[in-house]
């Protein structure tokens, strides 16, 4: 179970001869528990924003579906539209060959504009996955920055904050 900033702040070590450094130890642990508590801040907006986005990529697959079963069924009406010319051939044959060019030329109409629209949703897509892709990329170079490691170099000498006390204590 991950640590949370209320693990954090209610920790307590265990005191012993000349142990730490209590208000350096505390003020280490604030530190601590407000970076903590922005990166969890931000994670949560980060997932919130993910949702955000699944949402409307979720919109668009459905919009997608929509135009593809709206050239099917064109596509069907079109067939309908000609079978029907056909029954009635011989009296209507010029009527029927108008209104049958007609409903495939808006039916190519309707499914080049219906290609363009996919078209167009395929490269926000794209865009999408790269400004998605980037804002990843930024954020794992933020957790591979050098900024980190230097922190884990700090280290403390404890007979040098002995001398400085007992010089504290003397003055």
């Amino acid at each position: 179970m991950p640590l949370t900033p209320l693990d954090i702040h209610n920790k307590e070590f265990n005191k012993g001869f000349r142990g730490y450094d209590e208000d350096e130890v505390n003020e280490f642990l604030d530190q601590v528990i407000k970076d903590y508590e922005q990166v969890i801040r931000e994670k949560k907006e980060m997932e919130e924003r993910l949702n955000d986005l699944n949402e409307r990529l979720g919109h668009f697959t459905t919009i997608e579906e929509t135009l593809h079963k709206s050239i099917v069924i064109a596509q069907e009406a079109s067939e309908d539209v000609k079978r029907n010319a056909q029954k009635e051939a011989k009296l209507i044959i010029k009527e029927a060959e108008k209104n049958a060019d007609r409903i495939v030329n808006e039916s190519l109409s309707k499914a080049r504009k219906i290609a363009l629209d996919i078209e167009d949703l395929k490269k926000q897509s794209k865009v999408f996955r790269t400004r998605f892709k980037m804002l990843v990329e930024a954020q794992l170079d933020l957790l591979n920055n050098d900024d980190w490691d230097h922190l884990l170099q700090y280290e403390l000498d404890s007979t040098e904050l002995n001398s400085s006390k007992e010089e504290d204590s003397l003055a």
